[in-house]
């Protein structure tokens, strides 16, 4: 693994526009020079713990990039999908690959056009994290998951104290239900550099 500047910029978003200009560029090269090269888990990760409690679809894959998640998905059998990210760059790279039914460009720090309680659930990898979409961002995806749907999102460990999403989570006690922690690692076991070791917190539970 090398110390790819694309990776390091990601780990330093601040805002929206900061994202917007990071995956326009790494848009075309994402899957080759980033998810291949590192051995990127944590799609798969994801989907499967998505598999794991039962989740079914039609489900929303939130910041679904390239469709990395939504390939992992197809694995499990799980469909249909519908994505939906801030870059058009990425999700014209993911349209090309006939995984989801519907796409759409969303930004999770506002309002999806999304009605209430569309999806039996969603499912988030690589997108909670400082300078992607942070805890505040949990109450669209329970206004958009209906009751007892199932959620599974992938949080980065450093910032699930750090950033709020601890806390965010015990303050969702009462709309929540069967939270289940599971703490992987992002990249593969031989993958070399910085961040070969860093690790995610992936959460499932359910929408009461």
């Amino acid at each position: 693994m090398q110390n790819d500047p694309d990776l390091e910029t990601a780990y330093g978003l601040e805002t929206p526009d900061d994202n917007r200009r990071l995956y326009a560029h790494w848009a075309k090269s994402y899957d080759d020079a980033f998810a291949a090269d590192l051995d990127y888990m944590l799609p798969l990760h994801v989907a499967e713990a998505y598999a794991a409690v039962a989740g079914q679809g039609p489900v929303i894959d939130l910041g679904a990039g390239t469709g990395l998640l939504g390939a992992a998905l197809k694995t499990c059998g799980i469909g249909p999908v519908d994505a939906t990210d801030l870059s058009e760059e990425m999700l014209e790279v993911a349209a090309s690959k006939a995984l989801y039914r519907r796409l759409f460009q969303g930004n999770l720090l506002e309002r999806l056009p999304v009605a209430d309680e569309t999806y039996a659930g969603a499912v988030s990898s690589g997108t909670f994290t400082h300078g992607h979409v942070g805890p505040e961002a949990l109450d669209e995806v329970l206004r958009i998951v209906r009751p007892g749907g199932v959620v599974a999102l992938s949080i980065n460990a450093k910032h699930w104290t750090a950033k709020g999403f601890s806390a965010r989570f015990d303050a969702l006690g009462d709309r929540i239900s069967g939270l289940t922690l599971r703490e992987v690692r992002i990249y593969g076991p031989e993958t070399t550099g910085p961040h070969a070791n860093d690790l995610s917190q992936v959460v499932s539970f359910i929408r009461t």
